[in-house]
Order: structure tokens, then sequence, then C-alpha cells
């Protein structure tokens, strides 16, 4: 089936060292019909120092990459941003003045702490943690909801809805997700009213989690609410993870009952209809 690995990093971002042409050769490798690189655009003060996103640089790669392995495989060039409140304006001036495939609005805090630093969460039980991040979550979703209102789509799609399990399942350990349905419906009915698509992320199936972010759950409450689409993205930071997990995935969207994968072109959406279980990925 035809299948894009839509979230993946490489030496364009400050916590990758892959090598951009051996991404493609991992995705061709993998059968994969596409990838779309989504280098990290972080603005916080406290990540701007070490962001080492170059527009220049990593579009001249994207290029590179199209002019070599093009005839076998879609390349897409996209950003994964942070959500910054404070900074927004930094972000959106930013989105203004570049061209993108797909543009990612992703949460790696919770209020004003990083979720991935332990020392955030002294003090605090996986409960807490997870409340606040989801309510940072759902703050994100709805700034894109008024910039929606005015006709203005900025961002493209929802990373990692719950990566707060990531991290309650290293730091807790524990995942908690479920006690929090009332949050996660916010999300979702924000998430269709601001026209962003939620991302199957994969990443947590090859650290040490039996699901993906979202789960099964999470997907079929999305569907209920009328979700009819995901993207794929296995967030890889190394070429071996280049669409690992996505047989899984499919699974779960299966069951889910979600019917169509989502793809992005020049910010552009395809619906890709969902085949018959019996056909896998060959990945």
């Amino acid at each position: 089936m035809t299948l894009y690995d839509q979230h993946l990093h490489s030496w364009h971002s400050f916590d990758s060292k892959a090598d951009p042409v051996a991404n493609v050769e991992a995705a061709i490798e993998k059968g994969l019909s596409g990838l779309t690189f989504t280098e990290h655009f972080d603005v916080h003060p406290n990540d701007w120092t070490t962001c080492v996103y170059q527009h220049d640089n990593y579009t001249q790669t994207i290029r590179s990459l199209r002019k070599q392995f093009g005839s076998n495989i879609f390349i897409g060039q996209g950003v994964e941003v942070c959500f910054q409140p404070t900074r927004m304006a930094v972000i959106l001036d930013f989105l203004s003045r570049h061209e993108f495939d797909l543009v990612i609005l992703s949460v790696h805090y919770f209020g004003d702490k990083a979720i991935h630093r332990r020392e955030n969460w002294e003090g605090l039980n996986a409960t807490t943690i997870t409340r606040l991040y989801l309510e940072t979550v759902l703050e994100a979703t709805r700034f894109c909801e008024k910039l929606h209102t005015k006709g203005n789509r900025v961002f493209d799609v929802l990373g990692h809805l719950d990566l707060v399990k990531r991290y309650t399942h290293r730091f807790a350990p524990a995942s908690n997700i479920a006690s929090h349905c009332p949050l996660i419906d916010q999300i979702l009915e924000s998430c269709l009213s601001a026209d962003l698509i939620p991302e199957i992320n994969t990443s947590t199936l090859r650290q040490g989690l039996h699901e993906a972010m979202p789960a099964v759950d999470t997907l079929a409450r999305y569907v209920e609410h009328g979700g009819v689409g995901v993207t794929l993205g296995s967030d890889a930071h190394m070429s071996k993870d280049i669409g690992a997990g996505f047989d899984a995935a499919l699974t779960a969207i299966r069951e889910a009952g979600v019917p169509n994968i989502v793809v992005h072109r020049k910010r552009q959406r395809e619906m890709v209809p969902l085949p018959p279980s019996a056909t896998r990925a060959t990945l």
C-alpha cells in the first residue's frame, strides 16, 4: 500500500546525527512511497541556543535528495514547531516566510517546563503531570482554532498528542491517559475545529511502550467526534527507525475505524483510503 513516513529527523535537527541520504535509502529499502523530513524549530529561550535549524542549508539538502532519489520516492520538506505561547509571533513570522510540504505543531512542555527533563517532575505525580501536559496541548489546539477562524491554517498536524506517556513510563512509571478522557475529548474536538490532523507517532513502540501515540482508544474517540484521517510518523532520529512500527500502527488505525491516512504535499492534503487488512506494509 501507499505509506509515507511524515515525521523524522536528520542532522539538521539538534538531537539527531542521521545522514539524510541514509534516511532516504532506508525509506526506499522498506518500501515506503515517501518520507517527509520534519526538522525541529524550537524557539524557547532554553532551546534556542542549541537549535541548529538553518533553513537555507536544510533546503539545499532537500533539493539534492530530490535530484538523487526523486524518481524513486517522494521527499518532503517539513518542519516540527514546538508550541511556545510567549513566542508565537516569532513562530508565525518564520512560517510566513518559508515554504513547506508539512508543518507539525508539537507540545514538548507542560506549562513553561520541558516534559523531558526529570528535574521538572519533582514534587508532582504522574496524574498531575499528565493533566498539565494535556492542558498545554489543549491550549495549543485552541490557539490554532483562533487562527483557523480567520481562514488561515498555519499548522497541518498535531504531533504526538499524548507524548507525556513516554515520560510517565520512564519516570513514574505509568501512562495514566485513560483517566483524562474529558481533556482528550476537548483536544480532539479542538483539532477538528482547527483543521489539525492528529499524528500517529510510533516512536513509543520502540521505547518500551506497547502502544503508539495516541493509542487505539483515543483514535476511536477521534472517529466518534467525526475524524476521518490521521498521519503516520516514526519520529525517527536514526535512519534504521524510518517507518518503524507502521504495521502495528495500521492495525490500531483499522481497529479504531479511522478510514484514511493523510498525506501532505505543499501543504495540500490527500486522503489515502485504508486498504483491506489483508494488505500489509512491507516494513
